[in-house]
C-alpha cells in the first residue's frame, strides 16, 4: 500500500509540476489511527494554557469583524456581561458604548444611526458624544482591519494599555480574510485549552486532517513567541488529496491563539481563535464568544483570482471553520462541565 501511495504522490507532483505540492492519502479506518493519547499529556496542556492566561491584554476584548459594524445600523454585542452598541461614524471610525440608553434603559442596538450618533428608538434621545450631558458614556476601541476591539478596564483589571495586541499578519494584496463567529457554554479558558492541545486533530476532525504529528511541545518559557507548539500535518483537500504543512501554535495574549503556516502550501498564512466572555446565561452558566479569522496568503500565481474572489470565498471560509468549531466546541464545552461540576 506504501508503495502505491507514493508512486501516485509522484505522479501527481510530475502532473503539476511547481504548482499544488499534494500528497496522495490512502483510505484508512478512522480507529487506525496512531493513538495520540500518550503524547498528550494533560500537565502539557494545562501548564501551557496557564502561561497563556496569565499573560497581559491591557484589558482589551475582540467583539466583531471589522466588516460587522456599519455607518447605517448599530451593533448589539454583550462583553463580559457589559452591554455594548457599536456603529461608525460618519468618517468611518469605529465608536463604541454602553448598550443601555441613560434615559429609560432602551436598547440602543434597535436604534438608528443619524449624523454620526445613534438615536433611541423609544424617545430619541441621541447619543455619541462624551460629557453631553446624557449619562452617555463610551469605550475605547480599535479597529484593525479584521476585527475590532474594545477596553473595558472595569472588567479586565489590568494595565490599560493604549492598543491591543500587535498580531503578526500577512499583508498586501494577496490576501483573504474571513471571520467566524460562534458562541458556546464554557469560559474563554476552555477555548484556549483546546486550541493548545494539536494532538486532538486528527482524531476529531478526520474530514479536514491527517497524518498529524506534534514535533516540538512548549518547554515553559514565558516568552509568548518561544512558547509554541510545532505541528506536521496534511489539510485534507477532498477524496484522497491533502496538502502537508508545518504550522505553530503560540498564544500572544489570554484570550488569543495563533496558528500560523510557517512552510507548505500558504506558508505565512494564520489563524487566529478570539475568545471573548459574554457571560451568564439564564441558566447561570458561562457563555463564550469564539470569533476566528483566517487569514490567508499565497505566493502561488493563481491566488490573485482567489483575491479578486473574496467575497465569493468567504462564506466558503466561515462553513469551513464553523465545521471545525461545531466539534471544537463540543470539546470545551465538556471541559467546563467537567471543571465546574468537580
Amino acid at each position: 500500500m506504501n508503495h502505491f501511495r507514493d508512486r501516485v504522490t509522484r505522479r501527481i507532483r510530475t502532473t503539476w509540476p511547481g504548482s499544488w505540492p499534494v500528497q496522495f492519502l490512502p483510505r484508512e479506518a478512522w480507529s487506525r489511527q496512531e493513538p495520540t493519547y500518550r503524547a498528550a499529556s494533560p500537565a502539557v496542556i494545562e501548564s501551557a494554557v496557564k502561561r497563556a492566561t496569565n499573560r497581559a491584554s491591557g484589558n482589551w476584548f475582540v467583539f466583531a469583524a471589522s466588516r460587522e459594524v456599519r455607518t447605517d445600523k448599530p451593533l448589539g454585542i454583550v462583553v463580559a456581561d457589559v452591554e455594548l452598541v457599536a456603529w461608525r461614524n460618519v468618517d468611518g471610525s469605529l465608536r463604541v458604548g454602553e448598550g443601555a440608553c441613560p434615559h429609560l434603559g432602551a436598547p440602543l442596538a434597535l436604534g438608528a444611526i443619524d449624523c454620526g450618533k445613534v438615536v433611541c428608538r423609544w424617545h430619541g434621545l441621541a447619543v455619541g458624544d462624551d460629557g453631553d450631558r446624557t449619562g452617555w458614556r463610551s469605550f475605547p476601541s480599535h479597529d484593525d482591519g479584521v476585527l475590532c476591539w474594545v477596553r473595558l478596564d472595569g472588567v479586565g483589571g489590568e494595565e490599560p494599555t493604549d492598543r491591543p495586541l500587535e498580531l503578526l499578519r500577512p499583508r498586501g494584496e494577496r490576501v483573504v480574510d474571513a471571520v467566524a463567529t460562534m458562541e458556546g457554554i464554557c469560559e474563554p479558558v476552555d477555548i484556549v485549552a483546546n486550541r493548545l492541545d494539536p494532538w486532538h486533530g486528527a482524531w476529531f476532525h478526520p474530514y479536514s486532517f491527517s497524518d498529524l504529528r506534534v514535533v516540538e511541545i512548549p518547554e515553559g518559557v514565558d516568552d509568548p513567541v518561544a512558547d509554541r507548539f510545532l505541528v506536521d500535518v496534511t489539510f485534507r483537500l477532498g477524496g484522497p488529496i491533502g496538502v502537508p504543512v508545518r504550522a505553530e501554535f503560540t498564544c500572544p495574549g489570554p484570550r488569543t491563539v495563533i496558528m500560523r503556516i510557517l512552510s507548505g502550501e500558504g506558508a505565512g498564512s494564520v489563524v487566529e481563535t478570539h475568545a471573548t466572555p459574554i457571560g451568564p446565561g439564564h441558566d447561570g452558566r458561562s457563555r463564550t464568544a469564539v470569533i476566528e479569522a483566517t487569514i490567508a496568503t499565497s505566493d502561488r500565481p493563481g491566488f490573485v483570482w482567489a483575491t479578486r474572489a473574496a467575497a465569493a470565498l468567504r462564506p466558503a471560509m466561515r462553513w469551513a471553520a464553523g465545521r471545525l468549531w461545531q466539534d471544537d466546541l463540543a470539546y470545551a464545552e465538556r471541559r467546563y462541565t467537567l471543571r465546574t461540576r468537580s
